[in-house]
């Protein structure tokens, strides 16, 4: 089996919930070895995020909820309490282990433990420390808590996303997974890898990396940010109105919805040819990208009555056929059960010591290597499944010495 292309960093993960499970989640799927650290009893909140937990064989709920699943494939666990001297000890003698450690504390709470950046590059000089937090290390909010929907709304997502004011249901609208969270993982991901490139290949020092989650957000508003930016017009909500071509929204079929986009002229006339109307192509409200912008609300009422006039499954092929892009809003269940889907390789079976019938589904990973594959899936672990074995590896502690410190609840 080829080994990962971070098959040589050791990461320690001290995050919870969310956006740092992420990050560490992307960084263990490249072969990274991560060691997730739990508090004793209750482990990561998110165990706890449910239902839907894990089913065991007697169909009772296990601690492992379907939100904990989702964030922590590929890890070991152990658990230590960082409130005990003894559990500090142990963090800042794993770190002299270690090339990364993931944190998403509030800014200053491990400066008490001596576990903050300043303190733990005197044990390892060369170690990435990466703080993930609502509003980042600076700045007059820099205290507060935060959750992804607060960071939606502050960020400006919420005002993009959604139906216009004027129209039934309008008004801000959050999407449904935690984009805040998942983005804020995955500029983190990166953010590590280029410091331990920086460290490794340019002979850089470790560093401390500053990721707020309101940051992220606000990065990742992308287009809708320079368009405010450039023009000083604020960006209103479209509902599923794309930012391509026009049309470029979502259309009711007879038995189903479909999404169009029709990004060019080109495109744009085949639409209307399957259609049967390809007089619409030189129709002077619409001939051209910028006049149906301008004129979206008349093309959606001219649209709209003939793309109900189809059935989803053969306005789709005959779309395809046209070489117009468009796909089926479809839900969870559609979405595993599509040939391309399973095709991808996007859902994947893993061993588990407590499901019902010893396995777990998981999404996979979607990047796709060439010579060094994502193929490798371990289930997200039990909590402490793995602290003799890493104690023991990692710090030369016996079975003995792991129970003492067991008993006093340390571990």
């Amino acid at each position: 089996m080829a080994k990962g292309p971070l098959s040589n960093i050791r990461v320690l993960d001290m995050s919870r919930i969310l956006a740092g499970p992420w990050a560490a989640q992307m960084l263990a799927d490249l072969g990274a070895e991560v060691i997730k650290v739990e508090r004793p009893g209750k482990g990561d909140d998110s165990r706890q995020f449910g239902p839907p937990f894990l089913k065991d064989a007697e169909g009772r709920n296990t601690r492992e909820s379907s939100f904990y699943i989702s964030t922590n494939r590929n890890k070991k666990s152990i658990t230590c309490d960082i409130a005990k001297a003894e559990g500090q000890a142990l963090i800042r003698s794993l770190v002299a282990q270690c090339d990364v450690l993931l944190e998403n504390y509030k800014v200053g709470d491990l400066q008490r433990y001596g576990l903050d950046y300043a303190s733990l590059r005197e044990v390892n000089p060369r170690l990435v420390y990466c703080s993930l937090t609502g509003f980042g290390q600076t700045g007059p909010y820099s205290p507060r808590p935060g959750y992804d929907s607060i960071f939606q709304a502050m960020g400006g997502l919420m005002s993009i996303t959604g139906l216009p004011d004027d129209v039934p249901g309008g008004g801000p609208m959050k999407t449904g997974p935690s984009l805040a969270d998942i983005l804020a993982g995955q500029y983190a991901a990166y953010a590590i890898q280029a410091a331990l490139y920086a460290r490794d290949v340019n002979g850089a020092p470790g560093q401390h990396i500053d990721v707020a989650l309101l940051d992220a957000l606000i990065a990742s508003t992308s287009h809708y940010a320079s368009q405010y930016l450039v023009s000083g017009d604020v960006p209103v909500r479209r509902g599923t109105e794309g930012n391509g071509g026009m049309p470029s929204r979502m259309f009711q079929c007879a038995d189903g919805g479909i999404m169009i986009v029709a990004g060019n002229n080109e495109q744009y006339a085949r639409f209307c040819a399957v259609l049967g109307h390809p007089e619409l192509a030189t129709d002077e409200r619409f001939a051209e990208i910028a006049l149906r912008v301008v004129n979206r609300r008349a093309l959606g009422e001219v649209f709209e009555p003939l793309v109900a006039s189809w059935k989803l499954h053969d306005l789709l092929e005959a779309l395809d056929a046209a070489g117009v892009p468009a796909g089926p809003i479809n839900d969870m269940q559609q979405v595993f059960a599509d040939p391309h889907v399973q095709a991808r390789g996007m859902c994947v079976e893993s061993s588990h010591p407590l499901a019902a019938d010893g396995k777990v589904r998981l999404v996979a990973n979607p990047v796709k290597f060439s010579a060094t594959p994502i193929s490798d899936y371990k289930a997200p672990p039990v909590q402490g499944e793995h602290t003799e074995g890493v104690l023991g590896e990692l710090l030369g502690m016996d079975a003995s010495a792991v129970q003492a410190l067991r008993e006093r609840g340390v571990v």
